[in-house]
């Protein structure tokens, strides 16, 4: 396992404490869930949603990928305007 030193506000740090304490949680397991709700996957977990996600669309490989590209670069262009 991984070891990460990271630097908080000071009342981050406090409130982060004192929900761990409350939830009766560790601050790991606080902060391993807070990346999984904001996508942050290992490869292979996203590889599997991908390709679940892909199956259920009926789509092939090659469509997935090209509606994916498409609706990455339109993403993109919305966000810089």
């Amino acid at each position: 396992m991984s070891r990460l030193t990271i630097t908080l506000d000071d009342q981050l740090h406090r409130a982060l404490k004192e929900t761990a304490a409350r939830q009766r949680r560790s601050i790991r397991s606080i902060i391993e869930e807070s990346l999984r709700l904001r996508g942050i996957r290992t490869y292979d977990s996203a590889r599997e949603l991908v390709e679940k996600v892909r199956a259920a669309s009926g789509l092939s490989a090659d469509r997935a990928l090209e509606v994916a590209v498409r609706e990455t670069r339109q993403s993109r262009q919305d966000r810089m305007a």
